[in-house]
């Protein structure tokens, strides 16, 4: 493939990503309130329905300068942060996975479940579980094609036990802290992340996912401490976030996943080299 179509191709990429982008922030809002997903899209403040040179993903939020044409209310950054990470995701999985039209599929799904997954429960603090049984089907299918290649039973096996061992994990703090530190629906997600990532990759992720986890929410208590002085406030947080929290785990958990199933990334590799600076 020549290079000028490569770059035509992952344009196009690009471009069907932010439009799945685009209709994942419509699950994202309408998910469980009783609202159909096939309605038109309306102005959140006005209730105007939007016309079809407004519904342009990324471009038309950046043209209209993050505000309605009708009442000039606000629109909120998570539809362009969204429509923007879903592209990128769909380029990087096509990067990783061109080379398997069903791997990529596969992967599509996954990381757009994924998506909306982690900002409804940052919005919510819930974990829908029909979110969860749609990456748990994600898994049986990677199970499948895996034995497909091996003709083997061991290895799925394996990555069975590996998904009720990151499940148990995480069921056993929800059990022992009563729902305080961690919640039920993480390890019901633990499941098939552990499934995915086989018994040798679920330490890596109950690791790297507290490791995230942490650094995410120091660096925002830090920031809240520069800023407290001054007028400007950080507008994803509903409320500031203090050690006392409740913090959204699922995110957390998702980019240790992610981080072990795209890049394999090995926990003891990454403490050794830590330790050698």
């Amino acid at each position: 493939m020549g290079f000028n179509m490569e770059i035509i191709l992952y344009g196009f990429i690009f471009c069907f990503g932010a439009i799945i982008g685009s209709f994942l922030n419509v699950v994202i809002y309408r998910m469980h309130t009783g609202k159909s997903l096939s309605g038109r899209s309306h102005c959140l403040t006005c209730g105007v329905n939007l016309s079809w040179y407004e519904l342009f993903p990324i471009f038309s939020y950046l043209a209209q300068g993050a505000k309605c044409r009708s009442c000039n209310a606000y629109i909120p950054s998570r539809y362009l942060f969204v429509e923007l990470l879903t592209a990128c995701s769909f380029v990087l999985l096509w990067s990783l996975f061109g080379h398997s039209l069903v791997l990529f599929g596969l992967h599509v799904i996954l990381v757009s479940t994924l998506i909306v997954l982690a900002l409804y429960d940052v919005r919510h603090t819930i974990i829908p579980d029909e979110l969860t049984a749609i990456i748990f089907v994600c898994a049986c299918l990677f199970l499948g094609l895996q034995y497909y290649e091996l003709r083997a039973v061991q290895p799925i096996l394996q990555s069975i036990f590996g998904g009720v061992l990151a499940s148990g994990f995480f069921g056993a703090l929800w059990a022992v802290s009563k729902g305080r530190w961690i919640g039920l629906g993480d390890a019901k997600l633990a499941l098939p992340f552990g499934m995915m990532v086989g018994l040798s990759g679920v330490f890596g992720v109950v690791v790297l996912s507290f490791w995230v986890g942490a650094g995410v929410s120091l660096s925002i208590l830090g920031l809240q401490h520069i800023l407290k002085g001054g007028k400007i406030s950080l507008l994803f947080l509903r409320t500031p976030l203090t050690m006392k929290s409740e913090v959204p785990f699922a995110p957390f958990l998702i980019v240790g996943f992610l981080l072990v199933h795209l890049y394999h990334v090995d926990i003891f590799t990454l403490t050794n080299v830590f330790i050698s600076f």
